[in-house]
């Protein structure tokens, strides 16, 4: 089966670091035209891209690295002291990032449920999540079921063998006899390491306590890019604006320091003095050419910004630390996006997030404001985590080829509000 034309254009769009209208103009063709190339097939506004265009897209994709140079580079970085894990971004290089997001591309028509791969049948994955989790937990599972393979959950410490005071050691290494590979979430910084230490097979972070969370800063990244790529900006030269707990939220370290592989970013973070980001996170951003400022001042913080990022307070992680500064009043609402945020501000936030009346946290009055990308935030947690399983597994080559229709209805979107947020895709 040949790659379909979604993937090579956004292919094409992310290596040349072009918006649509500036690849659409490169290649010679409106901007209306790219965009119904790049809709799904299943959409009734979709087209065939011209053969002429096809030719020439190719030839500019023949000026870059070769499919394999590209592949060899996500595996390389998702490595960890020799063997095939993936426990912290730190592991990417930007080029490696974006090879990653051309596998996800490709796993759009399953993530969509418009194909179906059978290319992990027999694989079994083990979730091993010994702190509490919705979205990240039945996210892998989903991810793994999609390419074919099965999956095996546990959940808690009360329910682990750790409860009866068995080693991080002898819990991985018993387990690896069971399953394919891991899927880890401890409440210890650093304890998905030693998991990976005691195994062979692949170790994904899923959280480990107030460290990292490289999944989900990957696909907050890949969610960028695509809103971006919609609205004709890159990710170089964003203002990218961080807002919450950013002391102990991890998926903000994680996509902090991922995006610290662009050129020429804002962060502006905002957050209380007792919940400001760690010293080593500015340490790393800083090493780029980029301008970091931080503010108590959500109102001020959120002005100019091409992307909100809004975390939860993560209570679970306090001691006897006293949260001033953080009140009902460090809210992002409605009345404040419109008041300080432009019509394509991106509001992004990782879940859960708390929607009761007048929480510190994302309102649930935006929820039907199309810059809320929170639900497309979520769906793309699928082709990207299917990504990372099939290079991790070695079967990212034959994804293309084993791919046939499903045979069952699935709807054109998945919530009943999708089709309003959605448009050009």
């Amino acid at each position: 089966m040949a790659v379909q034309q979604q993937t090579v254009l956004r292919d094409a769009m992310r290596r040349l670091n072009m918006t649509r209208d500036t690849f659409a103009n490169r290649i010679g063709v409106s901007r209306r035209a790219l965009d119904t190339w790049l809709l799904p097939d299943g959409s009734p506004e979709s087209r065939t891209m011209p053969e002429i265009a096809g030719r020439y897209v190719a030839e500019i994709l023949e000026r870059a690295p070769n499919g394999e140079e590209y592949t060899q580079r996500v595996q390389a970085s998702i490595a960890f002291e020799g063997r095939s894990h993936l426990l912290s971004v730190d592991q990417f290089s930007r080029d490696s990032v974006e090879a990653l997001f051309r596998v996800a591309d490709a796993m759009q028509p399953i993530a969509r449920r418009q194909k179906i791969t059978r290319v992990l049948e027999g694989a079994v994955l083990a979730n091993l999540f010994f702190e509490a989790s919705t979205r990240t937990r039945v996210s892998f599972g989903a991810a793994f079921c999609r390419l074919g393979g099965s999956v095996c959950d546990t959940t808690g410490f009360t329910f682990s063998s750790m409860a009866k005071g068995e080693s991080i050691y002898d819990t991985s290494r018993v387990i690896s006899g069971y399953a394919d590979a891991l899927v880890v979430r401890h409440p210890e910084q650093g304890s998905v390491a030693e998991f990976a230490r005691a195994t062979n097979i692949p170790v994904i972070n899923a959280g480990d306590g107030p460290g990292e969370h490289p999944s989900q800063a990957l696909l907050d990244l890949y969610t960028i890019q695509r809103e971006f790529s919609r609205i004709g900006k890159i990710v170089d030269g964003a203002h990218i604006a961080m807002v919450g707990d950013l002391k102990y939220g991890r998926t903000v370290h994680s996509l902090a320091k991922l995006l610290s592989l662009y050129r020429g970013l804002k962060f502006t973070l905002v957050s209380p003095r007792s919940l400001e980001m760690p010293d080593t996170i500015l340490e790393q951003i800083a090493r780029g050419d980029h301008v970091i400022e931080q503010t108590s001042d959500l109102r001020a913080g959120l002005e100019g910004a091409d992307v909100v990022y809004a975390t939860r307070i993560q209570k679970e992680r306090f001691a006897d630390e006293s949260i001033e500064g953080y009140t009902p009043d460090f809210q992002i609402n409605q009345a404040l996006v419109n008041s300080v945020c432009g019509p394509d501000t991106l509001i992004m936030h990782p879940l859960p997030r708390d929607g009761r009346p007048g929480a510190n946290d994302l309102a649930t009055d935006l929820n039907h404001d199309s810059r809320l990308a929170i639900f497309r935030q979520t769906d793309n947690g699928i082709p990207v985590r299917m990504a990372i399983f099939a290079v991790l597994l070695g079967v990212e080559h034959q994804v293309q080829h084993s791919m046939r229709d499903a045979a069952w209805r699935s709807p054109a979107y998945v919530g009943p509000d999708d089709a309003v947020f959605h448009g050009i895709d």
